[in-house]
């Protein structure tokens, strides 16, 4: 950043023409939300495949012009496959094959998403986004803005452009120049002189947003992983709160453990950056515990104590003692291990160790780099806390330790091009039958659906 700096410091005037150009840029340059052209489905495929917004004009009490404009800066902006279509209620959207047939018209992978009438869908090609995260982000989205459109579009829109894997298509950038003019040479040679002087400041920023961005979707694999071992957990425990037995204090556990899986989900669906996924294990480990106190409640033993989850695979549940264990070189420390951990330690044999996904291949979390520090902190206490001790002398433990946590993971690239569609790229699974619920991206959040 000091680097930075400087080089901006000496760059004052260079900047000024710079920041001049941008304006200059953003104020002549058209903004492309489509409007209907062609009829029908085709009509809003063919205006999708020129521009990331289409908005219906029987439909415009949805989505202000401005706020059509916003979201096309927004998408277009962060060169995501992000497109969304503000339709009415009418006979040539059936809502049950419309999510299909608009994804297969348009020809593009992407994530897509439809307002119809008073209702919202969205769905995607998996190579772009899981069908968790759709489920998640459109639950949340729409739990959040509940009679309020434009305010559902636009924070869908927002957390997409995050989350959403790939690259804009070209048709969007192409279609931009369609409109020529007289101002075309200067804008051009404004525009050199604002590459010229803030290049590197924008290079670097660009960066930085990769980089962010490739840890988190590195860490929502792992948390997604918990958070569907957790729900499994809840399904296991067959608890009904008007079974033979149940008293209260069960049913508020059992209660608590429902809104902290809840939690979980809405705040994984919105995590913008890796820190945001802190708040999501912390959810996740208090529920665990809530798990662990009915249980005890419902066999009749003692209620366990308030512990930290397993060291080495918090999906284990709370732990049960401490154990002495070092890593590899390291020193020797108590950690809190399960039972079952804790067993194999005493017979001298490798405990259960999470393992997650890496360029050198499965590791243990610890070692995993330093994107891994908010996931191990909300389930162990914080960074540089509790978390701190328990992983000395590991990579992460050292990372915790740097004035920055993020500051050395090397990005991965996104294998996705964004290009256009063809019959290999696209998995029919990806695309159930439509607004009504059965095989639709994102299943059980909102299966059935506002339609």
């Amino acid at each position: 950043m000091t680097v930075v700096r400087r080089a901006l410091s000496r760059l004052g005037p260079v900047l000024v023409v710079a920041v001049l150009a941008l304006t200059a840029c953003a104020v002549l340059t058209p903004v492309r939300a489509q409007a209907a052209g062609s009829s029908g489905l085709e009509g809003v495929a063919e205006g999708l495949r020129k521009s990331p917004v289409y908005v219906d004009p029987r439909a415009r009490d949805q989505l202000s012009e401005a706020g059509a404009e916003d979201l096309v800066k927004k998408i277009e902006g962060a060169d995501k496959p992000v497109f969304v279509a503000v339709l009415p209620e009418s006979a040539e959207f059936p809502p049950e094959t419309l999510m299909r047939d608009l994804r297969t018209r348009v020809g593009i992978a992407g994530l897509y998403a439809v307002r119809l009438g008073d209702g919202f869908r969205a769905n995607a090609d998996s190579s772009v986004m899981s069908r968790n995260a759709v489920a998640n982000l459109t639950g949340a989205v729409k739990r959040s803005h509940s009679g309020d459109p434009e305010g559902l579009l636009t924070s869908f829109v927002d957390q997409a452009t995050e989350q959403a894997k790939g690259q804009a298509p070209t048709a969007w950038s192409d279609s931009g120049n369609d409109d020529g003019g007289g101002g075309g040479g200067v804008l051009l040679t404004l525009g050199a002189v604002a590459v010229a002087g803030g290049g590197a400041y924008a290079l670097y920023r660009r960066s930085e947003k990769k980089r962010r961005r490739a840890e988190l979707e590195a860490l929502r694999v792992v948390v997604d992983e918990d958070i569907t071992a957790f729900g499994q957990e809840l399904e296991r425990l067959d608890f009904h709160p008007s079974e033979p037995g149940a008293d209260d204090a069960m049913r508020q556990d059992y209660s608590h453990a429902l809104d902290m899986y809840d939690k979980a989900k809405e705040l994984m669906a919105v995590a913008a950056e890796p820190r945001d996924v802190q708040p999501v294990t912390a959810a996740l480990e208090e529920g665990r515990y809530g798990l662990a106190t009915l249980a005890a409640r419902r066999a009749g033993t003692p209620v366990p104590e308030r512990r930290a989850p397993c060291f080495f695979d918090p999906r284990h549940g709370p732990s049960a003692v401490d154990a002495l264990w070092a890593p590899p070189g390291g020193t020797p420390r108590d950690v809190p291990v399960c039972e079952a951990d804790a067993g194999l330690l005493a017979a001298g044999r490798e405990p259960m160790t999470r393992q997650v996904q890496t360029a050198q291949g499965p590791q243990p979390y610890w070692n995993a780099g330093p994107a891994y520090a908010p996931w191990a902190g909300g389930y162990f206490g914080g960074v540089g806390g509790v978390v701190g001790g328990l992983l000395a002398g590991t990579m992460l433990g050292s990372m915790l330790s740097a004035p920055s946590a993020f500051a050395d993971t090397t990005p991965t690239e996104n294998a996705f091009d964004g290009g256009e569609f063809t019959g290999a790229d696209f998995d029919p699974g990806d695309f159930g039958g439509g607004f009504g619920g059965g095989g639709f991206e994102g299943g059980g959040d909102f299966g059935g659906g506002d339609w």
